[in-house]
């Protein structure tokens, strides 16, 4: 199934996709409530043309959006470091706020505190039950289903004073807030239940920015496996349905180039089977 979030007579509900224009309508509030209640048969409320709808984040506000740096050898590596060897490493995951997402064809705000923002085209995966400590030959079963994801990440922060940039510290801390800021994790159009994705690791994505394709890549190239990122991040903390996994990006970011985006720019993430995510560029933010 494809499930959507939407407003609709000024509230959230949700509901499936069906024959790619259409929305029959499964309950109030957004799909965590689908997740922790999922019927066998979720009776419908009747079908909904879905231009009447303004459609939102399938998760809009996730009790957990975790990121995940350096998980495509080829980004690694267009960055100017050093090949990663997998058997000496661990999956390097952050959090995210949830103040971070954003929906489809909302704009992307260009914050003020940096000039250097930059795309990611990204496969995310949302948790589906409550799991600890799984093994990497379980950790699908609690995967409910896969979206498109844009880690949009600010490359500098410029905070109106002088800093030392050349201590690591304030280098990592840079990098991490440049994945904080406000509608950096636009994610949608909907969520793909897992039985329509047979395999996470055989999925294309690509990312074209004002219809130029910048990103073009396979999931077969993660350094860690969807699994093994599940696997590993249900060690550190315990997901719960809703969670939301952004699993990194292929090469082909702006970084490399020096080319970042400007307000007027239109994002464009598809990934094969999940859709299309497409997000604008606003001006600089003046609050």
């Amino acid at each position: 199934m494809k499930l959507l979030t939407y407003l609709r007579d000024g509230a959230v509900r949700h509901g499936r996709l069906v024959d790619g224009d259409r929305v029959e309508e499964l309950g109030d509030g957004d799909l965590t409530r689908w997740l922790t209640r999922p019927p066998a048969d979720a009776p419908a409320r009747g079908a909904l043309p879905l231009g009447s709808l303004q459609v939102l984040a399938p998760i809009p506000h996730p009790g957990k959006l975790i990121g995940v740096a350096a998980n495509y050898q080829e980004h690694v590596l267009e960055g100017g470091a050093d090949p990663l060897e997998r058997e000496r490493l661990a999956p390097r995951l952050f959090l995210m706020p949830p103040t971070a997402v954003t929906a489809p064809g909302d704009p992307i705000p260009l914050p003020s505190v940096s000039r250097q923002v930059d795309w990611e085209g990204e496969l995310g995966v949302v948790i589906g039950r409550t799991a600890k400590d799984l093994p990497v030959e379980e950790a699908l079963t609690a995967v409910a289903g896969y979206t498109v994801a844009n880690d949009v990440s600010a490359r500098s922060m410029e905070y109106g004073y002088a800093r030392d940039l050349d201590d690591p510290a304030v280098r990592f801390f840079d990098w991490l807030a440049g994945k904080w800021l406000d509608g950096f994790a636009p994610f949608g159009p909907y969520l793909v239940t897992a039985d329509e994705v047979p395999d996470p690791q055989n999925l294309q994505i690509e990312l074209r920015v004002n219809d130029e394709v910048r990103q073009y890549g396979t999931t077969k190239d993660m350094i860690f496996t969807v699994a093994e990122l599940v696997a590993f991040a249900s060690r550190l903390m315990t997901l719960h349905p809703g969670d939301v996994l952004m699993t990194g990006t292929p090469a082909g970011v702006g970084a490399t180039t020096g080319e970042f985006l400007s307000a007027g720019d239109e994002v464009t993430v598809s990934i094969t089977g999940l859709g299309t995510l497409t997000n604008p560029v606003s001006s600089t933010e003046t609050s």
